[in-house]
């Protein structure tokens, strides 16, 4: 599940992480109200308004920008709410802005320069360890800095059975370049920020950038975090956190269902049990000559109901051009799944793309027949080739 900015920060202060404030408006009246009660709380005179969508690089798409006084902040709130904000992370249509963080300035002048370092905590997969990844080039797209200048990227891998240790956090403050109090303070974020990411079941805590001010002070000024939905069950405070407007409405909709689905760019809707299955039949599909539309997986119960459920939301995909259902019959039996084909295709009428069956494993036969003898313009298949050729065939 991920988090606007406004709901990383606040879980990262929870943990003792200094933080950028700020107030969330939704509307331009609400921004400059927040905006005078950030400057009695905190004295600043600046504001920088930042559009809340669930995308990096917002300020490339000008969903960033700075404030000098009351007008400038309703009249930019204004410009930003309700635009569709496009990102090198989004669509070509971008995603919808319904809110603004106004936070208040924090590269204020001081004794020494500000400085922007990148930082992130996430899992190694190939090692089984966390990883605290940081960078002295904050503020810029740590994709670019990898490719460019990969020896100003350094790793910090953490056992998960003995956790952070003092010296791993001086370590990451020693290679950043720090000194002095600023030195100190990046101990303690990072020990803290390690804590917040290991307390609150995340899978990402990306800070981008960590900001050192002019008075040495150690604040996280943007937040990107991803919470593990298979540990929200621990977290009931964060389940209200989810904003499903920033999520793909299909997606949604067939979660709601119980269906474990993914939308993707293709032209041939995939209906299959068990996710191993079903991203071997994604690239069946693509060694076909086309394109999965989906990651569809209904499950072991794939009965009349849930088929017909998972037809309507493959078919909500105006780009999908043939549905491809591959189902093995461990636990369901074929036949029970054919007839809930059958049965689905009935109830909904006139379905205008070719659909492709490949039944295999338990009363598969009987499944084949059912199949064939149905009437409907379904294609059934026995084996994996078999099926990707009628794939092949029905896409000319």
């Amino acid at each position: 599940m991920n988090l606007h900015e406004y709901q990383g920060k606040e879980i990262l202060s929870t943990f003792g992480v200094r933080i950028q404030r700020g107030i969330v408006a939704q509307n331009a009246q609400e921004a400059v109200a927040a905006a005078k009660q950030l400057t009695q709380e905190t004295g600043t005179s600046w504001h920088v308004i930042k559009a809340q969508v669930h995308a990096g690089g917002r300020g490339k798409g000008g969903g960033v920008k700075l404030a000098k006084n009351l007008q400038e902040v309703e009249t930019i709130a204004g410009q930003i709410i309700g635009m569709n904000l496009i990102t090198p992370q989004t669509s070509a249509e971008g995603k919808k802005v319904h809110q603004v963080l106004i936070a208040e300035d924090v590269y204020y002048p001081g004794e020494s320069e500000t400085n922007e370092f990148y930082m992130s905590v996430l899992l190694n997969r190939g090692t089984g360890r966390n990883m605290i990844m940081y960078s002295t080039e904050g503020g810029m797209d740590i994709e670019t800095v990898a490719e460019e200048t990969p020896h100003l990227i350094f790793t910090e891998e953490i056992d998960p059975a003995v956790g952070l240790m003092p010296f791993q956090a001086r370590r990451v403050a020693f290679n950043l370049g720090l000194s002095g109090l600023a030195f100190k303070e990046m101990t303690t974020f990072v020990i803290n920020l390690y804590t917040a990411y290991v307390k609150s079941d995340s899978s990402l805590f990306e800070i981008n950038p960590v900001l050192k001010t002019s008075d040495n002070k150690i604040m996280a000024v943007d937040a990107k975090v991803t919470i593990d939905d298979n540990a929200l069950y621990r977290h009931k405070n964060y389940v209200d956190l989810r904003d499903i407007r920033e999520e793909s409405a299909i997606e949604v909709e067939a979660g709601e269902l119980g269906l474990n689905y993914v939308d993707l760019d293709g032209n041939v809707g995939c209906m299959v049990n068990g996710a191993g299955l079903a991203m071997a039949t994604m690239d069946l599909i693509k060694q076909a000559g086309g394109e999965p539309a989906n990651f569809l997986d209904v499950g072991g119960t794939a009965d009349a109901a849930r088929v017909e459920a998972a037809f309507k939301i493959i078919l909500k995909d105006p780009a999908v051009k043939a549905i491809l259902i591959n189902i093995f019959g461990g636990i369901v039996r074929c036949d029970r799944v054919a007839q809930g084909v059958i049965d689905a295709y009935k109830n909904m009428g006139n379905i205008n793309v070719p659909i492709i069956v490949r039944l295999q494993g338990t009363n598969a036969d009987i499944a084949k027949e059912l199949i064939d003898n149905s009437g409907l313009d379904v294609m059934s298949a026995t084996e994996f080739q078999e099926a990707a050729d009628k794939v092949q065939q029905v896409l000319g």
